[in-house]
């Protein structure tokens, strides 16, 4: 029996406080959803961000009690899981992520980014 790899998991800025302020119901899907990722796996629930060009960002939407949390992460960079936003999504106008979280998801996987490529030099992996 060969024994699974599993990735390592970086939280970006606020992204774990944030999940840890959510439900309990909420944890335990967004928690399980990274779980996956982290083994390679993949959520039914989980889709692709639009607005990234691959389905290298996921998000994971989540209902509870009137309430829409979601939880965007990515598995773009090899061998590593970013989680880069958890929210409570406040606006009642469709299912769009709003702009001022599309932004800060943008921010916060550049610098996933960079702190990926700093781990490669650090490692002397040539890019």
């Amino acid at each position: 029996m060969s024994k699974q790899i599993r990735k390592p998991l970086k939280w970006v800025a606020s992204a774990k406080r944030d999940l840890d302020s959510m439900p309990e119901d909420v944890k335990d899907v967004f928690g399980h959803a990274i779980d996956l990722a982290q083994a390679g796996g993949k959520h039914q629930d989980a889709k692709p961000l639009g607005g990234f060009g691959s389905a290298g960002v996921l998000e994971v939407v989540e209902d509870h009690r009137n309430d829409t949390f979601r939880a965007v992460y990515t598995v773009k960079f090899a061998g590593w899981v970013y989680v880069l936003h958890c929210f409570q999504k406040k606006s009642k106008s469709g299912i769009k992520t709003p702009k001022e979280d599309m932004d800060l998801i943008k921010l916060r996987l550049r610098a996933a980014e960079q702190d990926y490529e700093a781990w490669q030099a650090k490692q002397g992996v040539q890019r």
